[in-house]
């Protein structure tokens, strides 16, 4: 009764053809489990929720097509009831990272297939392929981590307002706005002399996968996918690619902090953290030696102006507070900081950021859970021509999709101006013997190949479902 009375609130999730157990109360509030619930929902998985959080799974039931289960997530009568002993996949993103190892063994050593854990403890990141071998599980997230990362790649190429990959790193997807002097601006995507290839195009509200004679505006929101090279190329010619960041300034000291600046420091950027916890500030003034570390509130106007806010060359806003982060871009948007990100966990607040000027946010639980969907679809079409990896673009409503071809594929080794193809799709790549090939109509797609395609068209569960 201690221990239950002291325990967090937590939960589990696994996916099978028929059963699939998912934690809603991730990290106290739910942010991280009730969004892979409904992801996985939505791709048409049958989800079983466990928390003993009542109101959580009260609010899960009602709003998602979803079984619920009330019970302890560390409990072998409980994950035997879910079905534990017969589901595919079992993911465990509570908010403590002990009850998620802990519960992935129970959930192996009852017959579980696959299993997934988020590990957010810095102290276990250096260790995270040994807990995953040695343990046997076939997955660990940590959500902290992937976003420090997101947001470094999104300083390397500061125009950018997200960047994805696909192709094991092989084929980038850069989204970026146009300026109104932009040399793009008002050129038809045929008349470009570039190796990148337009992928979607958001405009008023409305998202486009875009034909040659599509006509950029100032003001759009493009995706482009390329290979790295390309990437750069196509931003030096076009003058997009802007100033080089050199400073950074990083406002909280949590743990997407302390990742990100590590990642700089040791790209060699100047790093200041402005943290108003004093114990904190000693942990990171030890831990991260090359950085400086100011003990202090960032939200305090002053204090940003007292620590050069004005010759930073972008300022990332890291707080726990949504609010805090988007008073703080405003603000250094204001002051023509050159990149200005901000972290965000309530999506809604993008509009508000967006209007104000601040186009970049990063949101930790959604990054996680699209990696997750990711390995369940790859888990699923193992045997077929499936998806091998998955990226949402244009505000969610596109994806980009990479498919492995297999000899089932019915258009092997046909030109693609032959083939008849589904609307509002588009062929982007073709990564063959580890080189990248912009595909024309006399290219074709090959066995053994992997193909990268955008579409409006959601759940595409094989390459075939391409076809008309």
């Amino acid at each position: 009764l201690e221990i239950e009375a002291r325990r967090r609130q937590y939960g589990i999730r696994h996916l099978t053809p028929a059963d699939v157990a998912a934690d809603s109360g991730a990290g106290g509030d739910g942010k991280m489990g009730f969004t892979l619930t409904r992801h996985l929902s939505e791709e048409g998985h049958d989800v079983t929720v466990i928390d003993h959080n009542a109101e959580i799974l009260e609010r899960t039931g009602d709003i998602l097509d979803v079984a619920c289960l009330r019970g302890d997530g560390i409990s072998l009568a409980v994950l035997a009831e879910a079905g534990a002993d017969e589901c595919d996949l079992l993911i465990a993103v509570t908010s403590r990272d002990e009850v998620n190892i802990i519960c992935c063994m129970l959930a192996r050593k009852l017959g579980a297939r696959h299993t997934i854990a988020r590990v957010r403890n810095p102290e276990y990141a250096k260790s995270l392929f040994f807990i995953r071998e040695e343990l046997g599980l076939s997955m660990l997230i940590n959500p902290e981590m992937d976003a420090a990362t997101e947001i470094f790649r999104l300083l390397r190429f500061p125009t950018a307002l997200k960047i994805d990959f696909l192709a094991k790193g092989r084929v980038e997807l850069l989204t970026f706005r146009l300026t109104a002097d932009s040399p793009l601006a008002g050129k038809a995507l045929h008349a470009l002399k570039s190796r990148v290839l337009v992928c979607t195009v958001q405009r008023d509200g409305a998202v486009y996968i875009p034909d040659g004679d599509f006509v950029l505006q100032g003001g759009d929101t493009i995706s482009v996918t390329a290979s790295p090279k390309d990437v750069a190329a196509f931003f030096h010619t076009t003058g997009i690619r802007g100033q080089k960041i050199k400073s950074v300034m990083i406002v909280g000291g949590g743990k997407i902090s302390f990742y990100l600046a590590r990642l700089l420091c040791e790209s060699g950027l100047q790093v200041k953290i402005l943290e108003k916890d004093k114990e904190r500030c000693d942990l990171l003034s030890e831990l991260l030696p090359r950085a400086m570390v100011i003990c202090g509130d960032g939200s305090d106007q002053t204090l940003l102006m007292e620590e050069d806010l004005d010759r930073t060359d972008a300022l990332v806003a890291l707080t726990n507070m949504d609010e805090e982060n988007v008073i703080i871009s405003m603000f250094a948007t204001l002051h023509e900081v050159g990149k200005v990100i901000a972290k965000i966990n309530h999506i809604s607040l993008d509009k508000i950021l967006e209007k104000s000027g601040v186009d970049c946010t990063v949101t930790p639980h959604l990054i996680s859970s699209n990696q997750i969907v990711q390995y369940v679809r790859a888990m699923q079409n193992s045997r077929g021509n499936g998806v091998e990896s998955m990226v949402r673009l244009g505000s969610g409503a596109v994806e980009a999709l990479e498919f492995h071809v297999k000899e089932s594929f019915e258009a092997c080794d046909v030109s693609l101006k032959t083939l008849a193809l589904k609307k509002e799709l588009l062929i982007a790549s073709i990564i063959r013997g580890g080189k990248v090939i912009y595909p024309t109509g006399s290219d074709c797609i090959r066995a053994g190949d992997n193909v990268i395609v955008i579409t409006m068209r959601q759940r595409l569960e094989d390459l075939n479902d391409i076809l008309l």
